[in-house]
């Protein structure tokens, strides 16, 4: 498997993983304020989207600079 498919298909469970932990977040408010920890479980999956997001959008750019570099 390609490192690229890797981080696309991490993203997009991330992105899954991060709905959710908004959704539960939001649940748990309705029944009061919620204990601090309880926004984490949105919050690591964010970073992690943060990060696999800024890889892929710089990807294109290096590619295309490795390739005009090469020829």
């Amino acid at each position: 498997m390609n490192l690229n498919t890797l981080i696309r298909q991490t993203h997009r469970w991330l992105s899954i993983v991060f709905t959710a932990g908004v959704v539960g977040y939001m649940i748990v408010m309705t029944k009061g304020q919620p204990p601090a920890w309880v926004g984490l479980f949105a919050l690591v999956p964010l970073i992690l989207l943060l990060v696999s997001g800024l890889y892929m959008f710089v990807l294109p750019y290096v590619t295309k600079g490795r390739r005009r570099a090469e020829g």
